[in-house]
């Protein structure tokens, strides 16, 4: 497998994101791609150490009458770049990376929504802060991940408080300093999601001020290299890997405990880390194709990111999904 920027927690807090729990869309093997000339082609995929794609054995998946080539990154605008630059064919990522793809003019086609969990993305604050409210936050010194779903997160609930991100200390950090900066008492609050949500309830006792249910959508996106839905061999074995990933993160979904075993193997953390992310999800998870719903979602990030200077212009995310991509039938 090669590597890209890879960082275990980074990758494991985006797994969280885009994989926990997805339910299949109940397909028979049958609905598997059959096509014979696909044997010679090799679809390059994008993963997070731990991901979906670590599972295809265990749920009886991994047969595909293609080859796949993974490629392991460290976050969603990286996986845009790829696909941009033609080494990938496809990749999951957050609402947010495809919208600052449109002004460098390097967008990649939206084909599908993973509609997913919100309580792996909270505001955490530390055991004894007297903290008890978004509104608190005033003057303080707030972490956060810059261009990502923890900065709309946080803009939307300073700002249903009346506030905005001037209002606070707010200080852009990676994931890691994140965690190192809030563990060492340096940050007052911290938006953040994923497995570093459980590293900091069970290193230090961190509590949960609001998760971001009510405030996110839920949809993490399936992207696609345009060139590739071009070619209808290539666009298939999509469909089928997407099929595939369904099928995976259903087996996932029923069988926490081995999920949980061998996820803390492949990313060195305790196996409770992933046993509270399972059990904490808003919801099981769905692969849906593309609705009007989920283009007015991203739209809203889009439109509130200008509204608060984070773009400095107003984007038409619309031409970024894929209307006529279909997921194969059940």
């Amino acid at each position: 497998m090669k590597q890209i920027n890879r960082r275990d927690f980074l990758t494991a807090s985006s797994f969280a994101l885009g994989a926990l729990g997805l339910s299949s869309l109940g397909l028979a093997p049958r609905a598997f791609a059959q096509d014979k000339g696909l044997a010679d082609l090799t679809l390059g995929v994008a993963t997070y150490r731990g991901q979906d794609s670590y599972f295809f054995e265990d749920a009886g998946t991994s047969e595909t009458p293609y080859k796949v080539e993974y490629s392991e990154f460290a976050g969603g605008n990286l996986i845009v770049e790829a696909l941009a630059s033609g080494s990938l064919d496809v990749g999951g990522m957050s609402e947010i990376p495809p919208i600052f793809s449109i002004q460098s003019h390097r967008q990649p086609r939206l084909v599908a929504v993973l509609q997913g969990d919100v309580n792996n993305q909270v505001l955490l604050i530390p055991r004894d802060s007297p903290i008890e409210s978004v509104g608190q936050l005033r003057g303080k010194r707030v972490g956060y991940v810059r261009s990502t779903t923890s900065h709309y997160f946080l803009i939307k609930a300073l700002k249903e408080q009346g506030l905005t991100m001037n209002d606070i200390t707010a200080v852009a950090l990676t994931p890691q300093d994140g965690f190192s900066a809030f563990q060492s008492g340096q940050l007052d609050a911290w938006v953040i999601y994923g497995v570093f949500i459980q590293l900091a309830k069970f290193r230090s006792g961190a509590r949960v001020l609001k998760t971001a249910l009510g405030y996110l959508s839920g949809n993490y996106l399936i992207a696609a290299r345009p060139a590739a839905l071009e070619d209808p061999l290539r666009k298939q074995a999509i469909q089928d890997y997407i099929q595939r990933e369904a099928r995976t993160l259903e087996w996932i979904n029923n069988n926490p405990e081995p999920w949980a075993t061998r996820s803390a193997q492949l990313l060195g953390v305790d196996k409770a880390v992933f046993l509270d992310m399972h059990n904490n999800r808003s919801q099981p998870s769905t692969v849906i194709e593309v609705n009007d719903q989920a283009i007015a979602s991203q739209q809203e990030v889009a439109d509130l990111f200008f509204a608060t200077g984070v773009l400095n212009e107003r984007l038409d995310v619309s031409p970024l999904w894929d209307r006529n991509f279909r997921l194969l039938p059940l």
